[in-house]
């Protein structure tokens, strides 16, 4: 049985764990409604401009003239996956569901033949994939968003994306990140980057009924795609690491939240032994303490 200092010690040292879970609580939900703010503002423009794309590839798909981002390389022997995860833990499964879904994906693609090469962006992905996928992995980025997350940067991903598929260093690109759905809900995504998806045509019965819009485009529609396309890249790159820094804060709350809970409820159960045991070394002092005078 432990003794009441070493009790003692560990309900200080359980409270004290129990100030900083807290704390990283309240610091995660304050985090969390910005990023949340800043993934739900930027979902329109990347939804209605995939959407946009996809009308515009669908009438052009096929033809000759296709840009490449659209029509690919006419293969899929050599993929890049983009792993997206956080720098930090502390975020319950947030990094792990990523991780395990990349993992999944690179074992599939390698068992049917496929090159794989990846690239990831957070500290926590390339450390767990290292352990298994260290060979394939090309490049790292670290510390991206820990001022704020810019353009600018996902900019960066996309420009390296972009110049490693002009020089046909990969055929199909995809990444891997958290959607955001509820401070305790997070969705791991693949999407496609590279060719572009055209979205498949919508059920004939779920067609909205009514003419149909025509739309004339000056210039041509493969110029606009050209021009268009490496646009998305950046614009789909940029809305995932919104995504996954809303759900890693939410993951972080979740999880923050949960250890605060389980720190309050080891305290009590400490606390109950503490007073138990002081209980127990007190009666047995004064049976002592009796006998003793009993005997004189």
């Amino acid at each position: 049985m432990p003794s009441l200092k070493d009790l003692r010690g560990r309900i200080a040292s359980v409270k004290s764990t129990q100030k900083i879970t807290s704390a990283m609580k309240m610091v995660a939900a304050s985090k969390l409604r910005r990023a949340q703010e800043a993934a739900e503002a930027g979902r329109p423009y990347a939804e209605r401009m995939g959407r946009m794309l996809g009308n515009l590839a669908g009438s052009v798909a096929g033809l000759p003239g296709s840009p490449k981002l659209l029509s690919g390389t006419g293969k899929s022997d050599v993929h890049l996956v983009v792993v997206m995860t956080a720098d930090r833990g502390l975020c319950g499964g947030f990094n792990g569901s990523i991780v395990r879904s990349a993992r999944i994906m690179i074992n599939e693609l390698v068992a049917e033949g496929k090159q794989v090469k990846v690239l990831c962006v957070g500290r926590k992905g390339r450390d767990a994939l290292k352990r298994d996928h260290a060979k394939l992995i090309i490049d790292s980025y670290e510390g991206v968003g820990r001022r704020g997350l810019s353009f600018a940067e996902a900019d960066e991903i996309a420009t390296r994306v972009l110049t490693m598929f002009d020089a046909g260093e990969f055929d199909v690109c995809t990444i891997i990140y958290n959607k955001f759905k509820s401070a305790i809900s997070q969705v791991v995504t693949r999407q496609q980057l590279i060719p572009f998806a055209v979205p498949q045509a919508a059920n004939a019965n779920e067609a909205p009924a009514g003419p149909k819009a025509m739309y004339e485009y000056e210039p041509s529609e493969e110029g606009i795609l050209a021009e268009l396309l490496p646009r998305n890249v950046a614009m789909q790159i940029f809305s995932a690491l919104l995504e996954n820094a809303a759900s890693e804060q939410g993951a972080r709350m979740a999880a923050m939240d949960n250890a605060t809970r389980n720190a309050g409820e080891m305290i009590n159960k400490l606390t109950l032994t503490y007073n138990r045991t002081r209980q127990a070394m007190i009666t047995k002092e004064l049976i002592e303490i009796i006998s003793g005078a009993e005997a004189l």
